[in-house]
C-alpha cells in the first residue's frame, strides 16, 4: 500500500495578509520557514522513499526542509501547484468578497466547477490532483511519500480522504505546513 503524506507549505507575507496567491511564487517568511523546519523534525522518522513538490518557491522551499532529514532529493512537479485563481490573485479575500458578493454567500458553498476571470475551477484542481498521485503511485507502488502542495489543492485530497463533496474543499483547507496522511488509491468505504 502506498501512503502519501500530504503537507501545505509553510506561511508567506501574504498569507498573514490574507492576499490570494493562487500561482504567484510568493516565497516562505521566517514562521514559515520555522513551521517547516518543526514539521522536519516530527516527520524525521517517518520512511519516505520519495519527496515531491510543487515548483512555487513556497512549496519547494518547504519540501527542501522536510527532504533533508532523509536525505532525498525534491522531485518538482508543476501539477502540485495551488489553483489558479486569474484575475484574483494579489488580491485581499475581503476585496474579492466585496466586487463578487454573489460568489462568497457566507451561507452556500461555492460551486467546484466555479471558476474566477482566467482561472481554473475546484473540480480541474482535483482532476490534476488525481493524475499526479497516479503517476506518482506508478513510480512507488508501496511505502511513504512526502508531498509538499498548496491550501485548496490539499483540501481536495481531504475531502476525497473523508468522502466529502468538493462543494465544501474550501472550508477543508489545511493550516501551514499541516500533514495529511492518506492511502493511494483511496478505498471505498
Amino acid at each position: 500500500m502506498l501512503k502519501l503524506w500530504l503537507v501545505r507549505h509553510g506561511q508567506t507575507d501574504w498569507n498573514i495578509q490574507g492576499r490570494i496567491q493562487g500561482q504567484v511564487d510568493i516565497p516562505l517568511n521566517a514562521t514559515g520557514r520555522a513551521q517547516a523546519e518543526a514539521l522536519a523534525c516530527k516527520l524525521a522518522d517517518k520512511p519516505f522513499v520519495a519527496v515531491y513538490s510543487s515548483d512555487l518557491e513556497r512549496a519547494r522551499e518547504t519540501a527542501e526542509i522536510l527532504a533533508a532529514p532523509h536525505g532525498l532529493p525534491v522531485q518538482i512537479d508543476p501539477r502540485l501547484r495551488e489553483i489558479n485563481q486569474g484575475e484574483w490573485e494579489g488580491l485581499t479575500l475581503n476585496a474579492v468578497r466585496e466586487q463578487h458578493e454573489a460568489q462568497f454567500n457566507p451561507n452556500a458553498p461555492i460551486s467546484p466547477d466555479f471558476r474566477p476571470p482566467l482561472g481554473e475551477s475546484v473540480t480541474e484542481v482535483a482532476e490534476r490532483m488525481q493524475a499526479v498521485f497516479n503517476d506518482i503511485r506508478e513510480k512507488h507502488s508501496t511505502g511513504a511519500v512526502l508531498i509538499v502542495t498548496h491550501g485548496l489543492s490539499a483540501a481536495t485530497v481531504a475531502c476525497w480522504a473523508s468522502s466529502v463533496s468538493l462543494d465544501l474543499a474550501r472550508k477543508m483547507i489545511p493550516q501551514n505546513a499541516e500533514p495529511l496522511c492518506v492511502a493511494w488509491p483511496l478505498t471505498e468505504s
